[in-house]
């Protein structure tokens, strides 16, 4: 296993630290206030701690070097990872608005809220602490799975932020006899009736995380291209040699697997060059590519630029 790739999943095991311990705490905040916005965000850290144990086998398995069953390494298990998080968060979702969905019509009284607020906001920190490194941490090192996990617990904590403000809602709301009156007038017991909506507002903000998950998926397993900026990157290197009389290139392919990239590419040149004079020529152009891109399998294939045939593909 690739040192530097192993290395990473140490940010895994912080996941699930993170992940047991908001859990806990979220738990104990329903516990107390029976706030069903609250049950929402502890079901999501409990599949923030799933899809974290499902990244830690992942980083392990991604991290191993190609072999003979595997020539093009083991990167692409991320998307499993990522396709099954994804399917998971929409679950989640489906299970936070059926119970919003009952309490929507049977509203209940709310206990505790400014325990319950601080317990939530103590969760939230430690979700948005750990999201900063894992967000941080994947771009440097170009790990799509890290940078998942950090951006879906980013979710998270947004997700919090919008039940507390609800709760606080409500509990300012309650403390006033003219807004008591009119939620009665609405046949409502106080302000209650905003915690089921705001669980309903989560579990939709869940699913919009759960389908763009799955798209990512689905791209990373169709062999997407390299985004834009990283292909026209590859173009302008080519373009600096193909300027050269009778030098030109075709067939670019560009695709990616978690962190790693591959390219090929055909570079024609005069027919009357030496092997060494061409072998030069492309292993001077894949250099310059792999000294823009830390993870990158280039396939370059050389051929006669007077030859018709060479530019068939």
């Amino acid at each position: 296993m690739n040192a530097k790739q192993k290395s990473l999943t140490v940010y895994a095991w912080l996941s699930i630290m993170a992940a047991i311990t908001t859990i806990a705490l979220k738990s104990y905040a329903y516990w107390l206030t029976d706030s069903v916005g609250l049950l929402s965000d502890a079901l999501e850290s409990l599949i923030n701690l799933v899809a974290a144990l499902i990244m830690l086998v992942v980083l392990s398995i991604s991290a191993r070097p190609p072999d003979d069953g595997h020539a093009y390494g083991h990167e692409k298990i991320e998307y499993f990872s990522s396709g099954a998080e994804g399917i998971m968060i929409l679950l989640a979702a489906f299970s936070i608005g059926f119970t919003a969905w009952e309490r929507l019509w049977h509203p209940q009284p709310l206990q505790q809220l400014g325990i319950g607020m601080a317990i939530s906001v103590g969760a939230s920190i430690i979700n948005l602490i750990v999201a900063r490194v894992l967000i941080s941490v994947g771009k440097r090192r170009q790990s799509i799975t890290l940078e998942s996990d950090g951006k879906h617990l980013m979710t998270d904590v947004w997700t919090t932020v919008g039940i507390l403000i609800g709760i606080a809602v409500i509990s300012v709301a309650n403390h006033f006899e003219s807004s008591i009156a009119f939620a009665k007038r609405l046949g409502l017991n106080g302000w209650e009736i905003l915690d089921p909506i705001i669980a309903i507002l989560v579990a939709l903000n869940i699913v919009w995380a759960g389908l763009q998950l799955l798209r990512r998926t689905a791209s990373g397993l169709m062999d997407a291209a390299l985004v834009p900026a990283e292909q026209a990157a590859i173009v302008a290197i080519l373009e600096q040699f193909t300027r050269a009389d009778n030098v030109a290139y075709h067939a670019l392919r560009t695709r990616y697997a978690g962190a790693r990239r591959f390219m090929s590419v055909h570079v024609l040149v005069p027919g009357n060059w030496t092997i060494q004079q061409g072998h030069d020529l492309v292993e001077t152009i894949e250099h310059q590519i792999m000294s823009i891109f830390d993870n990158i399998d280039i396939d370059t294939h050389l051929e006669p630029i007077e030859d018709p045939v060479s530019w068939q593909h």
